[in-house]
């Protein structure tokens, strides 16, 4: 990956950076969640060419420690095209100190810092095609209008390898976050969920829920309470880096706004990274948490544990071949009475990556992934309750810069 800038000013700087990825895909599935189905992978039963990502990140700082970064995303396939932003914020980094701490910090639309995975351009993936399951729904419904504030310690300057941070961050208008992964489970794709889009239920709704809308709106605010975003990294340097974090949206569960409930939905997350020589790297993140909507008079209508978590292998050689190998699991354990309304879960999955850099440019590569999920709720819409759902993909993977 390239990036070019430009001085147009004597204290502006301006950098672009972008990603289109073309893909061939085989599905043996169902309908994709992407359109209200029970499939998990972004695409149908059936074959199909597609553009899987055209994402363009802009960028402009400033010699003062600001910064701006704006990041595009689209997609173009069978299920559900779409256009628009994904991240829109203002950062500023500060000057560290002579013992090595630095402030930094954030204000808008952004990420939090949770995935380990999600590095490359506009929120793609370097190691595999499609994401974790973990990482799917954070790109799927977690999404913040914030400020964050975080310090670091920086360990260069006391002669260390060790570097911290603690970062915290207030946000908004992530309410209903919790209603697609009760709803349609899991899922894994390379779809992120843009700003102001709705995603379809993947069912009717049952009586005891009939004043929800039938299309999910993650990023709306309802209740006018703030939630918050906690997380502590500690890197060594050129080796590993560890992180710990805690998610709250603090919604009141019993409010509702032009059919979207808000949900409370918090949890914990854990990861790391591990370069263990120049080739070989492990990756890891896990997660734990919960949900719960209700209705007007606190009765609960969806109550739900739910765990996540993976282990990432990959293998770099001669400088232009990568091959990944990923497992997962994950669960949703229902803790409500609401009939017709099973949202219980248990799945796994393997996924089996493999790229090859052309040039500087241009990628190309193959995946296999494969999903089981037992899930009851399927049969009661004439679906098997217990699945194998698998995903062969060829790509052509083009990142680039421009002015």
């Amino acid at each position: 990956m390239l990036t070019t800038t430009l001085n147009t000013t004597k204290a502006a700087e301006y950098s672009a950076r972008g990603i289109l990825d073309l893909r061939a895909s085989h599905v043996d599935s169902s309908d994709s969640y992407i359109k209200g189905g029970y499939g998990k992978f972004g695409y149908s039963d059936g074959s199909q060419l597609s553009v899987a990502q055209a994402g363009l990140d802009l960028s402009a700082h400033w010699d003062n420690g600001f910064s701006g970064k704006l990041v595009l995303n689209g997609w173009l396939d069978q299920e559900d095209s779409a256009l628009g932003f994904t991240e829109a914020f203002f950062s500023y980094k500060g000057l560290p100190s002579e013992s090595g701490l630095r402030w930094s910090g954030r204000a808008g639309i952004m990420y939090p810092s949770i995935s380990l995975e999600n590095t490359a351009t506009a929120w793609a993936t370097p190691y595999t095609l499609n994401a974790s399951t973990l990482n799917t729904w954070v790109g799927e419904e977690i999404r913040t209008t914030g400020i964050e504030a975080k310090l670091e310690r920086l360990g260069k300057f006391s002669n260390s390898q060790h570097n911290l941070s603690l970062s915290g961050m207030l946000f908004v208008a992530n309410d209903p976050a919790g209603a697609l992964l009760a709803w349609h489970g899991w899922t894994s794709s390379s779809r992120q969920t843009l700003w102001g889009e709705t995603r379809p239920f993947p069912e009717p709704l049952q009586p005891a829920l009939t004043d929800q809308t039938r299309r999910s709106n993650p990023f709306k605010e309802i209740d006018h309470r703030p939630g918050f975003h906690t997380n502590l990294d500690w890197s060594i340097r050129r080796h590993a880096l560890f992180r710990v974090g805690y998610y709250d949206n603090l919604a009141k569960p019993y409010l509702i706004d032009g059919g979207d409930y808000a949900w409370r939905t918090r949890f914990a997350h854990l990861g790391g990274k591990w370069r263990i020589n120049k080739q070989w790297q492990l990756l890891w993140q896990y997660m734990n948490g919960s949900t719960l909507m209700q209705s007007p008079d606190r009765q609960d209508a969806v109550k739900m544990d739910f765990a996540n978590g993976f282990n990432m292998l990959t293998h770099s050689f001669k400088k232009k071949h990568r091959v990944s190998l990923r497992a997962e699991a994950f669960e949703n354990i229902d803790r409500d009475n609401t009939p017709l309304d099973d949202n219980n879960e248990r799945g796994k999955g393997l996924t089996f990556a493999y790229q090859y850099r052309l040039n500087k440019n241009w990628f190309i590569g193959g995946e296999y992934q494969w999903l089981n999920s037992q899930r009851p709720q399927r049969a009661l819409h004439g679906l098997e309750a217990d699945t194998n759902e698998q995903l062969f993909q060829l790509a052509a993977r083009y990142f680039f810069s421009a002015i």
